[in-house]
């Protein structure tokens, strides 16, 4: 698989976010200082209810600029078997060979999924449970997780 089109896959879905969080943010910021917010009674709370959504929109549009950075920045290398699964790994386990599925460790946009050449994936940052199990080890390695109440056990099959 080409890591560099699922990179520029990611980038493109969060330049798409990004336009949309900032379209949403700016109309939150116009519907709080808009005239027709104003308070008419002490339980008129519609300016002060547009103003949280402008500030919590203008913090997704910083967090996600920030995502963009940082996956702009990562260095795309190619793994082989004496490598240790780091960031930036493309890795299959082999419960998830059947439906060739892959997980892509990157420093954001975790939860991200995408398909490439017939193949989906999966973006995982390095905080989740997934890229915690598989964070250092290697191909053939076992993983185990636990989901909920149930422990998943797997073994890494390819790493790219």
């Amino acid at each position: 698989m080409n890591k560099k089109q699922i990179l520029s896959d990611i980038l493109s879905h969060l330049e798409q976010e990004l336009s949309a969080t900032i379209i949403a943010a700016n109309n939150a910021h116009l519907a709080a200082t808009d005239d027709q917010s104003v308070a008419e009674t002490q339980y008129d709370t519609l300016a002060i209810e547009a103003s949280y959504l402008a500030e919590g929109q203008s913090r997704r549009v910083a967090e996600i600029q920030k995502a963009k950075q940082a996956l702009t920045q990562l260095v795309l290398r190619y793994f082989d078997e004496s490598m240790p699964i780091s960031l930036g790994a493309l890795v299959q386990l082999s419960q998830d060979s059947n439906e060739n599925h892959w997980f892509f460790i990157a420093p954001a946009a975790g939860g991200f999924r995408g398909e490439l050449e017939g193949r989906h994936y999966t973006v995982i940052t390095p905080t989740s449970p997934m890229a915690k199990a598989l964070l250092g080890k290697f191909i053939d390695d076992e993983v185990e997780l636990m989901v909920g109440v149930n422990k998943l056990c797997d073994e890494v099959i390819a790493v790219f």
